[in-house]
């Protein structure tokens, strides 16, 4: 494949020994840069008896302690920082709707680096500089809209900053503004392709080629959907704020995994339960130390995302390793009869079934102690007048589909068009009711 010309590209093709040696020097930057700033990893390094002259090859990166979402709460809000607030230009931070936000913040060569990132993220995806760029992911203290922003200006692409929600206004801007890419959730975007194929336009009569569409676990099955429905090519993009935001890592052409921009985050699989490190091509939680950001580093930061590294060279010729697509988050999971469920098998269960839609939720009670599954599932409006023999038949191979997925009978119900929830952001795909009231046996 021709490499793309852009200088901030050229990493992406990095041979993997040149790659090791910056990255071997970028970390031992960040953990003498972390050790005198931070106190905590300082701390932790103590009582380890580490300095950082321990750091002397990447694998001794597994000997430095973890970083999790808790250590973030219990330092709020600046704890972690290792740059004065002097030097700190912006501020992103989560919504904190489980307790205390998590305080994320930037200095003007962090932004660089995220436009950089987010710039080689459009151009892995297929976009440049002629691209008219929708941008629909929320603006304010959740980095999505902002870090897509930055990106897409630096590639010089046009771009709309018309944030998350209205959906009206986003069909009218997609159809007059000659929008060429669009980035926002996966389901946001499902969303908007129910309107438009209400409204009674088709996907033909617009320009759009392209999505990048990130922020929530998102399936295989899910991205045939959207591109069948919509015609479009769906990249999946990685990233989260304790990182940097948007543009950890994307899929190419082939949309086979995504990459990771190794030269700025060195990844890790571990065992969730032992904190191992596994091999690649083993599934476990991925773990992530940044090597470039000044600010607010991170040091084996816990995702708590589950997936694995893809072993080999990408056919795109790019050299940065790739990760499988995020099966969900070690939080998400459910446990049903002593097996582990995800939001994500489920839709793709549903999905795999002829004229499903991807408009579900599961719903979780308890029932004499136990933990109960439920899955409410939308059927089309023609399929809903459809005679009872039909619906049946089709509840059936649904049900017939996450029992072949998961393993157990779960049962199935189906839903009137649009009786479930739209999102305009990240969708709620659990409603969990287990603590309304157990259900008498």
């Amino acid at each position: 494949m021709k490499h793309d010309l852009r200088p901030e590209c050229a990493p992406d093709y990095m041979e993997p020994d040149a790659l090791h040696a910056l990255q071997l020097a970028r970390l031992q930057e960040t953990v003498r840069r972390c050790h005198e700033r931070v106190a905590l990893f300082r701390r932790r390094m103590d009582e380890r008896g580490l300095t950082p002259d321990d750091v002397r090859s990447l694998d001794d990166l597994a000997k430095l302690p973890f970083t999790d979402k808790n250590d973030l709460r219990d330092t709020y809000p600046y704890g972690l920082f290792a740059e004065p607030m002097g030097n700190v230009v912006r501020i992103h931070a989560s919504s904190g709707t489980t307790g205390k936000p998590i305080v994320v913040g930037y200095t003007r060569e962090d932004l660089g680096v995220w436009s950089e990132v987010m710039l080689r993220s459009f151009v892995m995806a297929g976009m440049c500089g002629d691209d008219v760029l929708q941008n629909a992911y929320g603006y304010g203290l959740f980095t999505g809209g902002l870090g897509a922003h930055g990106g897409g200006e630096r590639l010089g692409a046009t771009v709309i900053p018309i944030s998350g929600g209205n959906t009206e206004r986003q069909m009218m801007v997609l159809k007059d503004f000659g929008v060429t890419a669009i980035c926002c959730t996966p389901s946001y975007f499902v969303h908007l392709i129910e309107h438009i194929k209400e409204s009674g336009t088709s996907f033909s009569e617009l320009k759009l080629r392209v999505g990048v569409f990130g922020a929530e676990p998102w399936s295989d099955a899910m991205r045939a959907y959207i591109q069948r429905e919509s015609g479009i090519r769906a990249h999946d993009i990685y990233g989260l704020s304790e990182i940097i935001g948007p543009g950890v890592g994307i899929e190419c052409s082939e949309q086979n995994g995504m990459h990771i921009f190794e030269d700025h985050f060195l990844m890790e699989i571990v065992d969730p339960d032992t904190g191992a490190v596994l091999p690649d091509g083993a599934e476990g939680e991925l773990v992530i130390t940044t090597l470039t950001k000044k600010a607010f580093p991170m040091i084996r930061y816990r995702t708590h995302d589950i997936t694995s590294i893809i072993p080999g060279r990408c056919a795109c010729g790019r050299t940065l390793r790739r990760i499988r697509r995020i099966r969900s988050r070690c939080d998400d999971m459910m446990i049903i009869r002593g097996v582990n469920v995800f939001p994500s098998q489920i839709e793709a269960a549903l999905l795999s079934v002829e004229k499903a839609l991807p408009h579900y939720q599961i719903i979780l009670t308890r029932k004499g102690g136990l933990d109960q599954m439920e899955v409410s599932v939308e059927v089309t409006k023609e399929m809903f007048s459809d005679r009872v023999s039909e619906l049946e038949a089709m509840r059936r191979r649904l049900a017939h589909a996450v029992e072949h997925t998961t393993g157990l009978r779960i049962p199935v119900v189906l839903a009137e068009p649009h009786t479930i929830a739209r999102s305009e952001g990240k969708a709620k795909r659990v409603i969990d009711r287990r603590h309304e009231g157990e259900e008498t046996p």
